[in-house]
């Protein structure tokens, strides 16, 4: 028998379950997924996002961010589930 596809909520639930048993060894800010071009900035956007945006702003715009590679993961490129991984775990810590 075929396996289904995971439904978004799956896929989310399923990365948050990952996120809370792995110890966190470094925070959001000090990582990143797919390069170094947010880190050789001198200030990350989303510390510009955090200081300018109301808290629940914020935490709309990481949440979106989770929405969207939860969606696209394995559809663009190899580095979407780290990124979905990357932006749970910075929702965890502002919340």
């Amino acid at each position: 028998m075929k396996n289904r596809p995971q439904t978004l909520e799956e896929i989310i639930r399923n990365k948050l379950e990952i996120y809370n048993i792995m110890e966190a060894d470094q925070k959001a800010d000090d990582r990143q997924v797919g390069g170094t071009h947010y880190k050789d900035m001198p200030v990350q956007p989303w510390t510009v996002m955090e200081a300018l945006l109301t808290h629940e702003e914020f935490v709309g715009f990481l949440k979106g961010n989770v929405i969207k590679y939860a969606m696209r993961q394995g559809r663009k490129g190899p580095d979407d589930a780290g990124k979905l991984e990357h932006y749970i775990q910075k929702l965890n810590e502002v919340q």
